[in-house]
């Protein structure tokens, strides 16, 4: 709760530093004068942004069970079953986390850990991981994803991009505005934002939501090296991580729904849009501890 909190409060410092900026700037005035209402405009910017943000928080859990066609294990059927569980348990009670759920699906060697609260949260795991990977690497793999929700890397990720999201709404329109204002200065018959508006607005949307999403992924794989650390830390060493990582780098991982993708442990290669460090920096990082 006290992340969803910083999460409610950032947004708002968030809608407070832009309409204190504009101020400064004069921008308000020239703005209120052709006729924007910055002051809409900033919270219909939070509603948008946090709003969708936390609404997308909310369903990962629902949406990851039925994405993946994830079977919960509610009671194991089998050894391999209980230990997965016991693990999940163990790496828990030892992070000071509740037990989240945890269940299988079928696919290629991925997992991933997905929530909106750190004492309800969910862990899965690949048919693919257990088949190819020992139960030492497993295990590793399984401590990264506890880890994520120790660290509530699910709540951290929600609140960035929640932040990016108002910042793209609300300058996109603001933008949109001075430009279609511009364009039609000296028309004595304005009746509201023209053309340009429209199209500046849909323009920047765009082009400010690619710079989000660069900013929204680097923070995601600052989370992966902690998270590979956590998982070092869950079981006393880490060489179990490395070895799963170096394994997971001569496999083809498993894609995961795009929600699910900033908290898996697939090994995509290190560019600007990739939620994931390289394989290669993550096992240096490991290394360096």
């Amino acid at each position: 709760m006290k992340r969803i909190l910083l999460l409610v409060l950032t947004n708002l410092a968030v809608m407070a530093v832009l309409l204190i900026t504009t101020r400064i700037l004069g921008v308000d005035r020239f703005l209120t004068a052709n006729g924007l209402d910055l002051t809409a405009l900033a919270l219909f910017s939070l509603i948008i942004g946090f709003g969708g943000a936390f609404i997308s928080l909310l369903l990962s859990k629902p949406m990851a069970k039925w994405t993946t066609g994830l079977v919960i294990i509610n009671e194991p059927r089998n050894a391999d079953e209980a230990w997965i569980v016991e693990t999940v348990r163990r790496f828990a009670d030892k992070a000071g986390i509740g037990m989240p759920e945890v269940g299988i699906y079928e696919g290629e060697p991925n997992a991933f850990a997905t929530g909106a609260f750190r004492d309800h949260a969910l862990v899965a795991v690949s048919t693919g991981l257990l088949h190819n990977m020992t139960r030492e690497e497993v295990e590793a793999v399984i401590g990264h994803e506890v880890a994520h929700i120790a660290n509530g890397d699910m709540v951290t990720m929600t609140l960035i991009q929640g932040v990016m999201n108002t910042f793209v709404v609300f300058l996109s329109r603001v933008i949109g505005y001075v430009v279609d204002s511009f364009l039609r200065r000296g028309d004595s018959e304005q009746s509201g934002p023209g053309i340009g508006y429209l199209v500046t607005s849909i323009v920047m949307e765009i082009v400010l939501g690619f710079l989000a999403a660069v900013i929204v992924a680097w923070f995601s794989r600052q989370r992966e090296f902690r998270a590979d650390a956590g998982a070092a830390a869950l079981m006393g060493r880490k060489q179990p991580m490395i070895n799963a990582l170096a394994r997971l780098g001569g496999l083809e991982p498993g894609a995961l729904p795009q929600g699910m993708q900033a908290l898996g442990i697939s090994g995509s290669i290190g560019k600007l849009f990739a939620t994931h460090p390289p394989i290669e920096e993550r096992i240096a990082a490991l290394q360096a501890l």
